[in-house]
């Protein structure tokens, strides 16, 4: 059997239950999960070990007990966006190009670890919403330069690659921003939706069941 590990912040971590493993939360790592355990019965086993709150170092401090350990054969990572709302917030957020060297820390060390590992990268996103509105420019501007920083990074390292700002920024055209994400930064059901697609899509193209 296979493993899936999903990993990030909030918006991962969707009010999943710590203390049982097979309680994936509300969000797209439930609708991935449901879809290719329904698919392909006992081939693969899904973790999500996202975290609320989590900016990348935060993420790189649970690298040994939250990935290494696991030894997940897939794992997708969505994380940025509170590296940027934590310095909008109270100044405790993570500098682009920090966040830079630490994401390429944590994809080294782990495919030093796990050679054999493929990873999946979500690009951060946010839209204009209640959380977000009132410094609407630095949450955007900041956001795309870790959305840059993910995609060079997923570059550079062979990873798998999922823009998902282009995907909001389209969909919220005829529709309210909120529809899809309820505060400018966390998703809905409907934005889960759009996430565990693109989530779906491109683990088709590297699972091998």
């Amino acid at each position: 059997m296979k493993t899936f590990l999903f990993q990030g912040d909030s918006i991962t971590d969707a009010d999943r239950r710590r203390e049982d493993i097979n309680n994936f939360g509300y969000g797209y790592p439930n609708i991935v999960a449901a879809k290719y355990m329904s698919e392909y019965p006992n081939k693969f086993a899904f973790i999500n070990k996202g975290i609320s709150g989590n900016r990348i170092v935060d993420l790189y401090a649970r690298i040994k007990c939250d990935i290494i350990n696991l030894k997940p054969d897939y794992m997708s990572i969505l994380i940025g966006i509170n590296d940027v709302w934590h310095e909008l917030a109270s100044e405790n957020g993570v500098a682009n190009e920090k966040f830079k060297k630490i994401l390429s820390m944590l994809i080294e060390e782990v495919k030093e670890e796990l050679p054999d590992i493929k990873i999946i990268m979500l690009e951060p996103f946010v839209l204009k919403g209640p959380a977000t509105e009132e410094k609407w420019a630095e949450f955007r501007s900041e956001t795309e330069l870790r959305a840059k920083t993910v995609k060079e990074v997923s570059e550079k390292y062979n990873l798998g690659f999922i823009p998902l700002q282009d995907k909001f920024d389209e969909l919220s055209k005829n529709t309210e921003t909120t529809y899809w994400l309820a505060d400018g930064v966390h998703p809905t059901a409907a934005g889960h939706g759009v996430i565990a697609k693109a989530l779906s899509e491109e683990f088709d193209k590297i699972h091998n069941v």
